[in-house]
């Protein structure tokens, strides 16, 4: 083995190397439309993401599997089903009831 791989067991300085995912492969992960991943990173309610060039960002495995694992976890904690959207709060073509 060359000497400059690192092992997916080892580490680089303090960060664990994991295995980065870019945004086609998120989307098959998780059924989100782009606007509402990006308004729950805001939030700090999805793991954010990173840049590795100036022009593709990626997010880390690891930590979309431990949100899903969170979501998922919840849900069958939770006795009543998750809150929907609120419709009437939409920017365009809001609903009226």
């Amino acid at each position: 083995m060359p000497q400059n791989t690192v092992s997916p067991s080892r580490s680089l300085g303090s960060m664990p190397t994991t295995r980065a995912i870019r945004r086609p492969e998120l989307r098959k992960m998780v059924p989100l439309a782009d606007t509402t991943i990006y308004e729950m990173e805001k939030r700090g309610e999805f793991p954010r993401r990173f840049p590795l060039t100036r022009r593709c960002v990626v997010w880390d495995l690891g930590e979309i599997e431990t949100w899903l694992a969170q979501r998922k976890k919840a849900a069958h904690d939770s006795a009543e089903p998750a809150e929907g959207p609120d419709v009437r709060a939409r920017r365009t073509r809001p609903v009226h009831r």
